[in-house]
Protein backbone atom coordinates (compact mmCIF):
# COMPACT_ATOMS: atom_id res chain seq x y z
CA UNK A 1 0.00 0.00 0.00
CA UNK A 2 1.45 3.40 -0.96
CA UNK A 3 1.57 6.49 1.24
CA UNK A 4 -1.49 8.04 -0.43
CA UNK A 5 -3.54 4.90 0.16
CA UNK A 6 -2.41 4.76 3.78
CA UNK A 7 -3.43 8.39 4.35
CA UNK A 8 -6.75 7.85 2.57
CA UNK A 9 -7.51 4.83 4.73
CA UNK A 10 -6.59 6.72 7.89
CA UNK A 11 -8.74 9.70 6.84
CA UNK A 12 -11.70 7.47 6.08
CA UNK A 13 -11.37 5.76 9.47
CA UNK A 14 -11.18 9.12 11.22
CA UNK A 15 -14.28 10.39 9.42
CA UNK A 16 -16.16 7.19 10.22
CA UNK A 17 -15.18 7.47 13.88
CA UNK A 18 -16.23 11.11 13.98
CA UNK A 19 -19.59 10.29 12.37
CA UNK A 20 -20.19 7.43 14.82
CA UNK A 21 -19.33 9.65 17.79
CA UNK A 22 -21.73 12.34 16.58
CA UNK A 23 -24.52 9.83 16.10
CA UNK A 24 -23.84 8.34 19.52
CA UNK A 25 -24.60 11.75 21.06
CA UNK A 26 -27.98 11.95 19.31
CA UNK A 27 -31.32 12.03 21.13
CA UNK A 28 -34.57 11.64 19.20
CA UNK A 29 -37.72 13.05 20.80
CA UNK A 30 -41.32 12.65 19.65
CA UNK A 31 -43.03 15.90 18.70
CA UNK A 32 -46.12 14.63 20.55
CA UNK A 33 -45.91 15.42 24.27
CA UNK A 34 -46.74 12.38 26.39
CA UNK A 35 -46.42 9.93 23.50
CA UNK A 36 -44.68 7.44 25.79
CA UNK A 37 -42.60 5.47 23.27
CA UNK A 38 -42.70 1.93 24.67
CA UNK A 39 -40.66 0.35 21.88
CA UNK A 40 -38.21 1.51 19.22
CA UNK A 41 -36.71 0.04 16.08
CA UNK A 42 -34.12 1.25 13.58
CA UNK A 43 -35.26 1.99 10.06
CA UNK A 44 -33.07 0.82 7.16
CA UNK A 45 -32.59 4.43 6.02
CA UNK A 46 -30.88 5.29 9.31
CA UNK A 47 -33.92 6.83 10.98
CA UNK A 48 -35.65 5.64 14.14
CA UNK A 49 -39.23 4.38 14.60
CA UNK A 50 -41.03 4.77 17.93
CA UNK A 51 -44.39 3.33 18.98
CA UNK A 52 -46.71 5.17 21.37
CA UNK A 53 -48.09 3.39 24.44
CA UNK A 54 -50.57 6.21 25.07
CA UNK A 55 -51.71 7.32 21.60
CA UNK A 56 -52.75 5.63 18.32
CA UNK A 57 -49.56 6.68 16.54
CA UNK A 58 -46.19 5.41 15.42
CA UNK A 59 -43.49 8.04 14.93
CA UNK A 60 -40.41 8.20 12.72
CA UNK A 61 -37.28 10.35 12.58
CA UNK A 62 -34.97 10.98 9.65
CA UNK A 63 -31.37 9.84 9.79
CA UNK A 64 -29.49 12.18 12.08
CA UNK A 65 -32.71 13.99 12.99
CA UNK A 66 -33.66 14.88 16.55
CA UNK A 67 -37.45 14.90 16.14
CA UNK A 68 -39.76 11.99 15.40
CA UNK A 69 -42.92 12.91 13.50
CA UNK A 70 -46.15 10.95 13.06
CA UNK A 71 -45.60 8.16 10.55
CA UNK A 72 -48.66 5.94 11.10
CA UNK A 73 -52.06 7.10 12.38
CA UNK A 74 -54.20 4.18 13.60
CA UNK A 75 -56.93 6.31 15.18
CA UNK A 76 -59.46 4.76 12.78
CA UNK A 77 -59.05 1.54 14.84
CA UNK A 78 -60.46 3.31 17.92
CA UNK A 79 -58.80 3.73 21.31
CA UNK A 80 -55.64 1.86 20.37
CA UNK A 81 -52.02 2.20 21.46
CA UNK A 82 -48.79 0.45 20.54
CA UNK A 83 -46.21 -1.62 22.38
CA UNK A 84 -43.56 -3.54 20.41
CA UNK A 85 -42.39 -2.26 17.04
CA UNK A 86 -39.89 -4.07 14.82
CA UNK A 87 -38.57 -3.31 11.34
CA UNK A 88 -37.89 -6.21 8.98
CA UNK A 89 -36.10 -4.72 5.96
CA UNK A 90 -35.91 -8.08 4.15
CA UNK A 91 -39.69 -8.04 3.67
CA UNK A 92 -40.17 -4.25 3.77
CA UNK A 93 -42.34 -4.73 6.85
CA UNK A 94 -42.79 -2.75 10.04
CA UNK A 95 -44.33 -5.04 12.65
CA UNK A 96 -46.25 -3.57 15.58
CA UNK A 97 -48.27 -4.74 18.59
CA UNK A 98 -51.57 -2.82 18.66
CA UNK A 99 -53.64 -2.82 21.87
CA UNK A 100 -57.24 -1.85 22.58
CA UNK A 101 -59.80 -2.42 25.36
CA UNK A 102 -61.53 -5.82 25.36
CA UNK A 103 -65.22 -6.05 24.50
CA UNK A 104 -66.25 -6.22 28.17
CA UNK A 105 -63.94 -3.33 29.06
CA UNK A 106 -62.24 -5.38 31.78
CA UNK A 107 -58.99 -6.06 29.98
CA UNK A 108 -57.18 -5.60 26.69
CA UNK A 109 -56.89 -7.45 23.41
CA UNK A 110 -54.17 -7.04 20.84
CA UNK A 111 -53.10 -7.70 17.27
CA UNK A 112 -49.81 -8.10 15.46
CA UNK A 113 -49.92 -5.64 12.57
CA UNK A 114 -47.73 -5.43 9.50
CA UNK A 115 -47.14 -2.12 7.69
CA UNK A 116 -45.18 -1.15 4.61
CA UNK A 117 -41.85 -0.10 6.10
CA UNK A 118 -41.36 2.67 3.55
CA UNK A 119 -44.85 4.17 3.32
CA UNK A 120 -46.64 3.03 6.49
CA UNK A 121 -49.50 1.50 4.49
CA UNK A 122 -51.25 -1.47 6.20
CA UNK A 123 -50.18 -4.93 5.02
CA UNK A 124 -51.50 -7.51 7.49
CA UNK A 125 -53.32 -8.03 10.78
CA UNK A 126 -53.51 -11.03 13.12
CA UNK A 127 -55.60 -10.81 16.28
CA UNK A 128 -54.14 -12.83 19.16
CA UNK A 129 -56.55 -15.46 20.52
CA UNK A 130 -58.30 -15.28 23.87
CA UNK A 131 -60.76 -13.01 25.66
CA UNK A 132 -57.76 -10.97 26.88
CA UNK A 133 -54.19 -10.93 25.62
CA UNK A 134 -51.21 -8.60 25.38
CA UNK A 135 -48.96 -8.58 22.32
CA UNK A 136 -45.90 -7.00 23.88
CA UNK A 137 -42.77 -7.54 21.80
CA UNK A 138 -41.60 -9.06 18.54
CA UNK A 139 -38.55 -10.77 17.07
CA UNK A 140 -37.72 -12.41 13.74
CA UNK A 141 -36.13 -15.85 14.10
CA UNK A 142 -33.58 -17.71 11.98
CA UNK A 143 -36.56 -19.38 10.28
CA UNK A 144 -37.73 -15.91 9.12
CA UNK A 145 -40.89 -16.27 11.20
CA UNK A 146 -42.13 -13.53 13.52
CA UNK A 147 -42.14 -14.48 17.21
CA UNK A 148 -44.61 -12.67 19.48
CA UNK A 149 -44.80 -12.46 23.27
CA UNK A 150 -48.20 -12.50 25.02
CA UNK A 151 -47.59 -11.06 28.49
CA UNK A 152 -51.02 -11.75 29.99
CA UNK A 153 -51.18 -15.43 29.06
CA UNK A 154 -47.51 -16.43 29.32
CA UNK A 155 -47.37 -17.43 25.67
CA UNK A 156 -45.08 -17.23 22.66
CA UNK A 157 -46.59 -17.29 19.17
CA UNK A 158 -44.99 -17.72 15.77
CA UNK A 159 -46.27 -16.11 12.58
CA UNK A 160 -44.64 -17.85 9.63
CA UNK A 161 -43.84 -15.93 6.44
CA UNK A 162 -47.00 -15.50 4.39
CA UNK A 163 -49.24 -17.02 7.08
CA UNK A 164 -52.54 -15.31 7.92
CA UNK A 165 -52.60 -16.62 11.49
CA UNK A 166 -50.02 -17.31 14.16
CA UNK A 167 -49.42 -20.60 15.94
CA UNK A 168 -48.73 -21.28 19.60
CA UNK A 169 -45.09 -22.13 20.24
CA UNK A 170 -45.17 -22.28 24.03
CA UNK A 171 -47.50 -21.61 26.94
CA UNK A 172 -45.87 -21.53 30.38
CA UNK A 173 -48.01 -19.66 32.89
CA UNK A 174 -45.69 -20.49 35.79
CA UNK A 175 -42.59 -18.89 34.24
CA UNK A 176 -43.82 -16.72 31.39
CA UNK A 177 -46.84 -14.88 32.77
CA UNK A 178 -45.18 -11.48 32.58
CA UNK A 179 -43.14 -12.26 29.46
CA UNK A 180 -42.02 -9.10 27.70
CA UNK A 181 -38.91 -8.93 25.53
CA UNK A 182 -37.72 -11.77 23.32
CA UNK A 183 -34.74 -12.03 21.01
CA UNK A 184 -32.51 -14.51 19.22
CA UNK A 185 -28.84 -14.69 20.18
CA UNK A 186 -26.74 -16.86 17.87
CA UNK A 187 -29.91 -18.58 16.68
CA UNK A 188 -31.20 -19.34 20.20
CA UNK A 189 -34.39 -17.80 21.59
CA UNK A 190 -34.21 -15.89 24.88
CA UNK A 191 -37.12 -14.25 26.69
CA UNK A 192 -37.50 -12.15 29.80
CA UNK A 193 -40.19 -11.75 32.45
CA UNK A 194 -40.77 -8.08 33.28
CA UNK A 195 -42.60 -8.93 36.51
CA UNK A 196 -40.19 -11.52 37.91
CA UNK A 197 -36.95 -9.97 36.60
CA UNK A 198 -35.86 -13.25 35.01
CA UNK A 199 -34.29 -14.40 31.73
CA UNK A 200 -34.95 -17.77 30.10
CA UNK A 201 -33.56 -19.70 27.17
CA UNK A 202 -36.28 -21.39 25.10
CA UNK A 203 -35.01 -24.51 23.30
CA UNK A 204 -36.54 -25.04 19.85
CA UNK A 205 -36.06 -28.27 17.91
CA UNK A 206 -35.67 -28.53 14.13
CA UNK A 207 -39.46 -28.56 13.73
CA UNK A 208 -39.79 -25.40 15.82
CA UNK A 209 -41.31 -27.16 18.82
CA UNK A 210 -40.34 -25.62 22.15
CA UNK A 211 -38.97 -27.53 25.12
CA UNK A 212 -39.00 -26.53 28.79
CA UNK A 213 -37.54 -23.10 29.45
CA UNK A 214 -34.09 -22.95 31.05
CA UNK A 215 -33.51 -20.11 33.55
CA UNK A 216 -30.35 -18.03 33.12
CA UNK A 217 -28.62 -17.40 36.45
CA UNK A 218 -27.59 -13.75 36.45
CA UNK A 219 -24.74 -12.34 38.55
CA UNK A 220 -26.67 -9.09 39.03
CA UNK A 221 -30.46 -8.91 39.50
CA UNK A 222 -32.57 -7.27 36.80
CA UNK A 223 -35.43 -4.96 37.76
CA UNK A 224 -38.22 -4.76 35.22
CA UNK A 225 -36.46 -6.19 32.15
CA UNK A 226 -38.47 -4.80 29.24
CA UNK A 227 -37.39 -4.40 25.62
CA UNK A 228 -34.61 -6.83 24.70
CA UNK A 229 -32.50 -7.19 21.55
CA UNK A 230 -29.31 -9.03 20.65
CA UNK A 231 -26.21 -7.94 18.76
CA UNK A 232 -22.87 -9.67 18.32
CA UNK A 233 -22.49 -12.04 21.25
CA UNK A 234 -24.58 -10.13 23.78
CA UNK A 235 -28.14 -9.38 24.76
CA UNK A 236 -29.16 -5.81 25.53
CA UNK A 237 -32.09 -5.06 27.82
CA UNK A 238 -33.89 -1.96 29.13
CA UNK A 239 -34.65 -2.23 32.86
CA UNK A 240 -37.73 -0.10 33.46
CA UNK A 241 -37.55 -0.31 37.27
CA UNK A 242 -33.78 0.11 37.49
CA UNK A 243 -33.42 3.32 35.47
CA UNK A 244 -30.79 1.77 33.24
CA UNK A 245 -29.94 -0.22 30.13
CA UNK A 246 -27.75 -3.30 30.50
CA UNK A 247 -25.74 -5.79 28.49
CA UNK A 248 -25.88 -9.52 29.25
CA UNK A 249 -23.27 -12.01 28.07
CA UNK A 250 -24.36 -15.64 28.26
CA UNK A 251 -22.13 -18.57 29.19
CA UNK A 252 -24.16 -21.76 29.36
CA UNK A 253 -26.85 -21.16 31.97
CA UNK A 254 -25.05 -18.17 33.49
CA UNK A 255 -25.33 -14.52 32.52
CA UNK A 256 -23.00 -11.61 33.29
CA UNK A 257 -24.76 -8.23 33.56
CA UNK A 258 -23.01 -4.94 32.76
CA UNK A 259 -24.67 -1.54 32.93
CA UNK A 260 -24.50 0.36 29.64
CA UNK A 261 -26.43 3.54 30.45
CA UNK A 262 -27.86 4.78 33.75
CA UNK A 263 -29.73 7.83 35.00
CA UNK A 264 -32.84 7.11 32.93
CA UNK A 265 -36.45 7.70 33.97
CA UNK A 266 -38.39 4.70 32.63
CA UNK A 267 -36.35 2.86 29.98
CA UNK A 268 -38.55 0.37 28.14
CA UNK A 269 -36.90 0.01 24.74
CA UNK A 270 -33.53 -0.86 23.26
CA UNK A 271 -32.18 -1.30 19.75
CA UNK A 272 -28.66 -2.08 18.49
CA UNK A 273 -28.07 -0.50 15.07
CA UNK A 274 -24.65 -0.85 13.52
CA UNK A 275 -22.09 0.53 15.97
CA UNK A 276 -24.60 2.36 18.17
CA UNK A 277 -27.20 1.36 20.75
CA UNK A 278 -30.50 3.19 21.01
CA UNK A 279 -32.17 3.32 24.45
CA UNK A 280 -35.79 4.45 24.64
CA UNK A 281 -37.07 6.32 27.71
CA UNK A 282 -40.86 6.20 27.85
CA UNK A 283 -41.38 8.98 30.41
CA UNK A 284 -39.04 11.39 28.60
CA UNK A 285 -40.63 10.66 25.18
CA UNK A 286 -37.22 10.04 23.65
CA UNK A 287 -34.49 7.65 22.63
CA UNK A 288 -30.77 8.24 23.07
CA UNK A 289 -27.90 6.74 21.07
CA UNK A 290 -24.73 5.56 22.80
CA UNK A 291 -21.74 3.62 21.40
CA UNK A 292 -22.52 -0.08 21.15
CA UNK A 293 -20.41 -1.94 23.74
CA UNK A 294 -18.14 -4.63 22.37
Amino acid sequence: MNRFSTLSTALFAALLLSSSAALADLTVTTLDNGAGPESITAAPDGGLILGSATKPFIYRSAKGGTEAKKFIDASADGAVTFLGVLSEPATNTLWACELKPSADGKGRVSSALGFNLKTGAPKSRWALPGATNLCNDLSVGPDKALYISDTTNGRIYRLKPGAAEGELVLEDKANLTGIDGLTFLNGVLYVNNVQAGTIYRVPLDSAGKAGAVAPIKLDTPLKGPDGMRAAGNAIFVAENRNNRASMITIDGDAGHVTMVLGGLATPTAIEPAGNILWVGDRIRDNATAVPLPK
